[in-house]
């Protein structure tokens, strides 16, 4: 929760939230990706992604333009405006580590990102399994 609400902070100023700055994340980073693939790496449902989504596309950050294999599809991309806007943008999870993690040990900071990354794919496991039954 602390984590989110630093996230918040940061963004306010841009007008932005957290799962906004994640889908510009992605499209900064790994380029124009399908809508639907969002749904699956942000683990939100398809309806809240198609709201930020929207709101990206109305500030003039985000494209969507139809997938050229199946046009019911939309692939997402930053616009000028978008990839402009990110280039100025300050990193929120940058600024957790460096506030949360300061004075850690290097060692203990490998240990805890092993331990939380070993839970999180164990709970991310146990929701796929009760997706599947």
């Amino acid at each position: 929760m602390a984590s989110r609400l630093v996230i918040e902070s940061v963004l306010r100023p841009y007008d932005l939230g957290p799962t906004q700055w994640y889908v510009l994340h992605q499209l900064a980073n790994a380029g124009a990706t399908p809508q639907r693939d969002l749904v699956r790496m942000l683990q939100v449902e398809r309806a809240t992604l198609t709201g930020v989504v929207a709101a990206l596309v109305r500030k003039g950050l985000v494209e969507q333009t139809p997938d050229s294999a199946d046009q019911r599809q939309k692939v997402l991309s930053l616009t000028p405006a978008g990839a402009a806007l990110w280039r100025e943008l300050p990193d929120p999870i940058a600024r957790i580590v460096e506030v949360a993690f300061d004075g850690v040990s290097q060692p203990d900071i490998d240990t805890t990102t092993r331990v939380l990354r070993t839970a999180t794919g164990r709970l991310t496991d146990l929701l796929s399994e009760r997706r599947e039954t």
